[in-house]
């Protein structure tokens, strides 16, 4: 006879042995990539974002008064030095040219008359002819002759300068800017601003330094045999434009100011740039990169596999039975696509690289070995 009491008992019996896990299922190890830090020689470089300058600029004026006869450019042209730019209307400086021609003709005849006079009565005063204050009145009379002919010389000259001032020429080569008064208007003698012209090549370029980093490229300067200061021509700079397809700029410092800002704590420096094609334009801002220590070797990682740790930087370092462990470090700049390892790694570690989200404590891993490149490719953002 059957006990039907016992049906129950071994369906809950089979439905728990249904129920408990088997060693198949358990969670699997999370995956991980890690990779060796990359090691290599590497230069610091600070970043500043500046504007640039050019390297002379003039505004036109002219140096005598009159009405603008002529304009002899096109508004945003390339002019060269020595080109003529304006004329004022030069038929009033004519006439006092001619004038004064004519003043210093007439003093030189005057000068000449009296010169023979003087040497006709130096001559019967000695054989007793004629007094000795007659000849004193002509002595008298050739001096004044000669002042005379000196004034006229004098006017002369300065009715021909005036002349010349009245062709207006390029004093440097560059790129001139508008027209600021039209041919007919009035020209006030060093009052009327005619136009510009800037330089273009080359060009600088200024940026404000603080004063901890300024020392420091002091020092980089010093350790170069140079002063920065007085040039600081060692130490090389790049800069990049919003124009994301021109490729970076390389100049060189070539000035400091000689006083730090007492309200900034800053220093404004120059960086000269050649600019052959006139890409670079005065006005635009840069993004600059200065040469900030000399050559080291460095430890670099992905900013990818640096993780927070409070108000701590660390990196995750793999064991050989797949534990891991955290170190704090400190951080220096971005170079090569990676960032400086101040302190805290020797690089001899094997770090997690990718799946840091995946970590837990007490964790075992799965990781997947990876060969950094010495140089990481950029990202979007073009570092």
């Amino acid at each position: 006879m059957v006990r039907h009491w016992l049906i129950p008992a071994v369906l809950l019996f089979s439905t728990a042995l249904t129920a408990s896990p088997s060693p198949a299922q358990e969670q699997p190890k999370p995956a991980v990539t890690v990779a060796k830090p990359v090691v290599r020689d590497v230069v610091d470089r600070d970043e500043f974002i500046g504007r640039f300058a050019p390297v002379d600029e003039v505004t036109l004026r002219s140096r005598v008064g009159g009405y603008l006869d002529q304009i002899g450019f096109t508004d945003g042209a390339m002019v060269k030095k020595g080109d003529e730019l304006f004329v004022i209307d030069q038929r009033p400086f004519q006439t006092a040219l001619d004038v004064a021609t004519s003043s210093q003709e007439v003093a030189k005849s005057t000068l000449t008359f009296a010169e023979a006079e003087f040497v006709r009565t130096e001559s019967l005063v000695q054989k007793g002819t004629l007094s000795v204050s007659t000849l004193d009145d002509r002595r008298r009379e050739l001096q004044s002759a000669q002042a005379n002919m000196r004034g006229a010389e004098a006017s002369l000259a300065r009715a021909k300068l005036d002349m010349e001032y009245t062709v207006i020429k390029a004093p440097l080569s560059g790129r001139i800017d508008r027209r600021l008064i039209s041919v007919g208007n009035l020209v006030q003698a060093d009052q009327t601003a005619l136009t510009t012209i800037v330089s273009l090549d080359p060009i600088d370029f200024y940026f404000d330094v603080d004063e901890r980093r300024l020392l420091n490229y002091a020092r980089v300067a010093r350790e170069h045999g140079s002063d920065l200061q007085e040039g600081g021509g060692s130490l090389e700079v790049s800069v990049t434009i919003a124009d994301s397809t021109e490729k970076p700029f390389i100049g060189r410092l070539d000035f400091a100011e000689n006083r730090v800002d007492q309200e900034t704590g800053t220093m404004r420096v120059r960086a000269r740039f050649d600019n052959p094609n006139f890409v670079l334009q005065p006005g635009l801002f840069g993004r600059v990169e200065v040469t900030a220590s000399n050559t080291y070797k460095g430890i670099l990682v992905p900013d990818e596999a640096i993780g927070s740790d409070q108000d701590q930087r660390v990196v995750y370092v793999l064991a050989e039975d797949g534990s891991f462990s955290s170190k704090a470090v400190r951080l220096g700049p971005r170079l090569y696509g990676y960032r400086v390892i101040r302190e805290g790694l020797t690089g001899d570690e094997t770090i997690v690289v990718n799946g840091l989200t995946r970590l837990r404590p007490g964790v075992i891993v799965d990781p997947t070995l990876v060969t950094l490149p010495p140089e990481a490719a950029p990202t979007e953002n073009g570092q």
